[in-house]
């Protein structure tokens, strides 16, 4: 299984917390990389420190804000990251499948635990096709 990193601001604190025993559940190594409390705090800070332990260990992760689009932009800023945005699980699965996405972003004030759990479980399983897309992916960055 992967090594899997958890990261989220406030807003996101609760489901992400969800995530972490969720995904441990399913046999993978979970690091969670805060925030540890409820207490107000910044999501850039979050997304950048997850962005740069995903870059260094070449692994996935997982972000939780409150829309989840404030923290998939941060982590954005990272050449090499390509986080996304979803609330549905074609898109979670999709966007590893065709666009080698290396973060998962949801938030947690428009997903469910259960629909959180299922856009996780469809990320984690898939896997970047390559041929094609590969050539399309490399276009990201420039």
């Amino acid at each position: 299984m992967a090594k899997i990193f958890l990261a989220s601001d406030h807003a996101g604190f609760a489901l992400k917390n969800h995530l972490v025993a969720y995904v441990s559940k399913l046999g993978h190594e979970v690091i969670d990389l805060g925030c540890h409390t409820e207490a107000s705090c910044d999501y850039p800070d979050y997304a950048h420190l997850a962005a740069e332990k995903i870059l260094a260990e070449s692994a996935l992760g997982i972000l939780v804000c409150g829309s989840g689009v404030g923290i998939s932009i941060a982590a954005n800023r990272h050449p090499g990251i390509r986080a996304v945005v979803c609330s549905e699980p074609f898109s979670s699965e999709m966007a590893r499948r065709h666009n080698d996405a290396n973060v998962l972003c949801m938030g947690s004030r428009v997903v469910g635990l259960g629909l959180a759990e299922k856009l996780a479980e469809a990320f984690l399983n898939a896997t970047f096709e390559g041929g094609r897309h590969a050539g399309r992916v490399s276009k990201i960055e420039y």
